[in-house]
């Protein structure tokens, strides 16, 4: 399925988006970021405002003023439907004039499971931001930069066969700071609370890595079987 190859133990075999010296330590990391996930949203549901947390930082970024506020502007474009399509269009034909098609799919399907996994939570969680009708936890916006940082930082990891240590931490230091990017604009913007976005970010934490396994599991699959 990938037309990257590696060779091991003198087989050649697609490489993993997911490469395996990683699998144990984001399972860990994955399994963490689910309990944040849940303990926050149990914490906050229901609520129809800030904690005292939220509004500390909320006093402290919202309403920046320019150039801030555009800066923050245009990162939460980027969370937006469109901004989104632009950025994953763009790493799509990337992967695929690079010869990865598995790369492409996680590239789709990492950031597009995170968000859709936010709008299952935010009905479930039942927190509101200005009025009853707008659900703000977990943030998709944060969910979904994170994912996409994270999905490329592990598709670099792979490609360059980082170790443990170099790959853990290019994973995560790419998602930790897509993740306080896109969770400042989100506060910045006044469209989230501080704790939507920590949950935002560790769904994408959660989510990646499983839908990087799964799309190793069933691509290796798929090639048994072709031949």
């Amino acid at each position: 399925m990938d037309g990257t190859v590696t060779v091991t133990g003198g087989k050649t075999t697609a490489a993993a988006v997911l490469p395996g010296v990683l699998r144990r330590r984001l399972a860990v990391v994955a399994a963490l970021a689910a309990s944040v996930v849940v303990v926050l949203g149990v914490r906050y549901a229901g609520d129809d405002g800030p904690g005292r947390t939220d509004a500390r930082i909320g006093e402290a970024a919202y309403g920046a003023g320019a150039p801030w506020w555009h800066i923050a502007s245009a990162t939460d474009f980027l969370g937006d439907p469109a901004g989104a399509l632009l950025l994953l269009t763009a790493g799509v034909i990337g992967c695929l004039m690079a010869r990865r098609p598995r790369a492409a799919v996680l590239l789709l399907a990492g950031p597009g499971l995170a968000v859709g996994v936010t709008r299952l939570l935010k009905p479930l969680a039942a927190r509101t931001i200005h009025g009853d009708e707008n659900l703000a936890y977990p943030s998709g916006h944060t969910a979904f930069l994170t994912a996409l940082a994270l999905t490329l930082a592990l598709l670099a990891a792979g490609r360059h066969g980082l170790g443990q240590a170099a790959g853990t931490a290019l994973a995560l230091g790419a998602a930790f700071a897509a993740g306080a990017v896109m969770g400042w604009a989100q506060v910045a913007t006044g469209a989230h609370y501080a704790t939507d976005t920590v949950g935002g970010c560790c769904t994408a934490l959660a989510v990646v890595p499983a839908a990087a396994w799964g799309i190793d599991r069933t691509a290796d699959s798929l090639r048994r079987r072709a031949r």
